[in-house]
């Protein structure tokens, strides 16, 4: 079913009861951090379902309970990276690793910030294009393939200390593509990281930190709009709900990532990525999807 609009802005989050909204919250939770798309997902499980989309707006502002989840369990890191930074300045060391890397982070959050702006009515119309699941099937096909790439073709040998600038750059540019839905943020950042020959595990934690400002600005942004589209009180209610049982999910799915990554290949997601964009095709070539 179609998003309801509010000023243009695809809201159909506001006609779905709170059963369905925690469900979706629950999903999104978990495949936010994943490597698997969770707008893929916030679109496939509605349409299975028979559910209202519940839209870009939505999934945006859910995005805030990845940003829970992970200044909760990359705390130490965050808490590290913000200090070196300060002691750095002051001793205007400017190669130590915590600047670095905190410029890098900024480096790498101003592509997906300028696409993002730039694309930014297309995404958010009600109907958009992009958000077409023949586009998410693509998608998923498509950076699972990049992701089998990088897993037979790359070392995984490097640690994050080896962090240069040049890497964020890259990183950042690949997350460039989380934009289109079915590619995935932590996808296209983990990938891209795999391919400059990071450990697996720290490319999550690196594709992580990398996407805390992203993760916000696209979440705050999409409050700011929804508040000046003047939603019903409802509609904030209904978010409220999906954050809270999001950042609850989110947290386990970065904690099983993580474990996860530290004894196993991507091959598992690069199967599922393949098999869900395979499906997808099939269902909408034989019309079980609309």
């Amino acid at each position: 079913m179609t998003a309801a609009c509010t000023h243009g802005i695809d809201i159909g989050f506001a006609s779905l009861d709170y059963l369905q909204i925690s469900f979706l919250g629950v999903v999104q939770g978990i495949s936010e951090l994943l490597p698997i798309s969770s707008t893929a997902h916030m679109r496939i499980m509605p349409a299975l379902l028979g559910w209202t989309d519940p839209g870009s707006a939505f999934s945006a502002i859910m995005q805030l309970a990845a940003l829970a989840a992970v200044l909760s369990y990359f705390a130490k890191d965050v808490r590290e990276l913000l200090l070196g930074t300060q002691i750095a300045l002051k001793r205007k060391d400017y190669q130590a690793p915590a600047f670095r890397m905190a410029v890098g982070i900024i480096l790498a959050t101003i592509p997906i910030g300028i696409v993002g702006i730039l694309l930014s009515p297309i995404l958010n119309a009600c109907g958009s294009p992009l958000r077409g699941l023949n586009v998410i099937a693509i998608a998923c096909i498509v950076m699972a393939v990049l992701l089998a790439i990088s897993e037979r073709t790359c070392s995984h040998a490097r640690p994050m200390e080896s962090m240069r600038l040049r890497d964020a750059v890259l990183v950042g540019l690949a997350q460039v593509g989380a934009l289109i839905p079915g590619v995935s943020r932590s996808g296209s950042t983990l990938t891209g990281a795999l391919f400059l020959n990071f450990k697996r595990e720290e490319a999550a934690r690196f594709s992580f930190l990398l996407g805390l400002p992203a993760i916000a600005l696209a979440g705050l942004k999409e409050i700011w709009v929804l508040w000046h589209a003047h939603i019903p009180l409802e509609a904030w209610q209904h978010l409220a709900v999906g954050l809270l049982v999001g950042s609850v999910s989110a947290f386990v799915a970065i904690w099983a990532l993580m474990k996860f990554l530290e004894k196993f290949s991507t091959w598992l997601f690069v199967a599922y990525r393949a098999l869900l964009g395979c499906f997808l095709l099939l269902a909408l070539n034989q019309g079980w999807l609309a």
